[in-house]
């Protein structure tokens, strides 16, 4: 995102309402205590993250994070051995490499907005866009869009970095074709509520001058199922344009088929440190109503063409934060 902010004005950004956009997300500002937030339901069950974490200030290439990871309560099994770890990482990455090809079997409605705050705290400007991916009648998959107002932000500038990183970093994947770009470092067994999961820290080897964008940042990998259920961390890549900021979010994924874990919420709460000044800015994706399509051809992504209404199931709606 590039900055649009005029010249005078406070800057020193101030605090800010502890509010929640969306009744389906949670953010964690500094000193803020935890509130549930949806993360993934397994079996039928929605798992929440438990209250009462504490959230810390993160400074991460120059930019000002007010959202952070929280500490978490570490899971007393064992850890795995080196060669174990290795050998975790491989299967982990075949199995989002089957869930990245199903996926590719499925329409859904993506939903992302961006709103960005003033010093005071008060809502501005606002990015909406609704799409829904669908096939052809060809059985092409494309993408349609279903609503997409004129954008009122006024401090900020949507790049087509921030469009890449809505449609493919947000719902992060770290398939094996990718694995050999991310360094991978195991940070140790943590249970995100009920389900006992591996922690990674994964980062990017060199930034691709092709402009490619990558994840950088934290995963949490099913001990079970062996595929990623959560990400926090950001987008990165090789800039052309310098002054560029991206903000840190957290996606949360829910087993939506009872095989794989499919993205269901993005959520971001950030200040970015623009040189002109900090620009608090929101971020939320929903990720729904999927639908496996019922052919296994062969499936091109963007050709142009017309599909039928992305078809409806009953959305997974967790409890409003208390």
């Amino acid at each position: 995102m590039n900055h649009f902010r005029e010249p005078g004005g406070n800057r020193g950004g101030g605090t800010f309402r502890q509010n929640v956009y969306m009744d389906a997300f949670r953010f964690l500002p500094w000193n803020s205590r935890a509130i549930d937030s949806p993360v993934a339901a397994k079996s039928g069950k929605l798992v929440c993250l438990p209250r009462g974490r504490v959230a810390s200030s993160v400074l991460a290439v120059g930019i000002l994070i007010g959202l952070s990871a929280p500490v978490r309560a570490t899971d007393p099994a064992r850890d795995p051995t080196p060669a174990e770890i290795a050998t975790i990482i491989t299967k982990f990455a075949a199995k989002e490499s089957e869930f990245a090809k199903a996926r590719d079997l499925y329409t859904y409605r993506q939903t992302s907005k961006i709103i960005e705050y003033d010093d005071a705290g008060n809502p501005g400007g606002k990015y909406e866009l609704v799409a829904d991916v669908v096939f052809t009648d060809a059985g092409k998959r494309t993408e349609r869009v279903v609503r997409a107002p004129v954008s009122t932000l006024a401090k900020i500038q949507m790049t087509p970095e921030d469009e890449a990183d809505l449609r493919n970093v947000l719902p992060f994947v770290l398939t094996t074709q990718d694995l050999g770009e991310y360094d991978v470092r195991y940070l140790g067994r943590q249970k995100v509520d009920e389900i006992g999961c591996y922690m990674f820290a994964v980062k990017p080897k060199q930034l691709d001058k092709s402009g490619k964008r990558y994840f950088e940042g934290e995963i949490w990998v099913d001990d079970q199922d062996l595929q990623i259920v959560k990400t926090y961390g950001r987008s990165t890549g090789y800039l052309k344009t310098k002054g560029q900021q991206f903000p840190k979010f957290e996606t949360y994924r829910q087993q939506i088929d009872g095989k794989y874990w499919f993205p269901t919420y993005t959520y971001s709460d950030d200040i970015l440190n623009f040189q002109q000044g900090p620009q608090r800015i929101k971020t939320i994706v929903r990720y729904d109503d999927y639908k496996r399509f019922k052919t296994e051809s062969i499936i091109k992504y963007g050709d142009p063409g017309t599909g039928g209404e992305s078809p409806q199931l009953p959305p997974s709606t967790p409890p409003p934060p208390h």
